[in-house]
């Protein structure tokens, strides 16, 4: 996995594959590979190059302990794209990924030639808000969460009624999130970043095409945010994936992957 030197900071990436290149931008706490199961295959054998980034505050990038903002992530994303020589290019962001995404998209349109907006939203809403200052403030009180706890948590959130009505499917996820919980990676500037301010105004001057995916039964962000920030994008559009909750990439991967390799298609030859 090669590092860049990027403002001022070591940034991790992954490259996979050849072709014309999509970068995948992953959200609070979690490691580029986050991508790697479902969505990488899927890009490389429909002829993509897909380059996964660990953010700042995720080994193997610097943690930056003395903190970050969401410019400095913006910043980051701009620099790597500029560095590998491959703007404009293709982006898929997911919930803070893809607040970093939107926020690349008003800065530098001209590094972006069609995005991919998963479970996001472009203001903070009431539970968000909560939801993000609860894990600030228990950060800031070093409570550590056993990772059995976190891990149940994770799930109740992140998977739709359906996936937990499975006992079976459940029984594996809870492992997956005990062997590697988020809070294992994730930082104080990090959640952060979440507490947004309204931004959907400066998306309606962005001249990039986008696709807005939200997933039906996603609790931490609900569909009716991602449609508000489709609807605000003058070339965006919405998309909604059935079944799932807020990890829908990893819930209905061939869904997804559709959704993603669709869009991207139709914009080829």
């Amino acid at each position: 996995m090669p590092l860049r030197s990027i403002n001022g900071i070591a940034l991790s990436y992954d490259d996979h594959g050849a072709g014309e290149p999509v970068v995948l931008v992953a959200g609070t706490g979690a490691p580029g590979r986050f991508w790697r199961t479902h969505q990488v295959p899927a890009l490389t054998r429909a002829g993509f190059r897909a380059i996964t980034i660990d953010n700042r505050g995720v080994p193997p990038s610097d943690v930056c302990e003395e903190g970050f903002t969401l410019d400095d992530m913006v910043g980051d994303t701009v620099s790597l794209i500029e560095a590998l020589g491959i703007g404009p290019c293709r982006i898929v962001g997911f919930s803070m990924g893809a607040i970093i995404v939107q926020e690349v998209m008003v800065a530098r349109p001209d590094l972006i030639r069609q995005a991919v907006l998963m479970a996001t939203r472009g203001r903070t809403d009431p539970l968000s808000a909560a939801a993000s200052q609860a894990e600030l403030d228990r950060l800031d009180d070093g409570v550590k969460l056993p990772p059995r706890y976190e891990a149940v948590v994770s799930v109740m959130k992140g998977f739709s009624r359906r996936t937990l009505n499975h006992e079976q499917t459940v029984r594996d996820w809870l492992d997956v999130f005990e062997m590697s919980p988020i809070s294992s990676s994730v930082s104080r500037s990090q959640l952060a970043v979440d507490l947004i301010p309204n931004r959907l105004d400066a998306y309606r001057e962005v001249p990039v095409d986008c696709l807005v995916l939200g997933f039906e039964d996603d609790l931490m962000t609900p569909p009716h945010l991602c449609r508000e920030v489709a609807a605000h994008f003058p070339r965006g559009t919405y998309q909604e994936i059935a079944g799932c909750g807020h990890y829908g990439q990893l819930e209905e991967p061939a869904a997804v992957n559709a959704a993603i390799i669709g869009f991207f298609q139709k914009s080829r030859g």
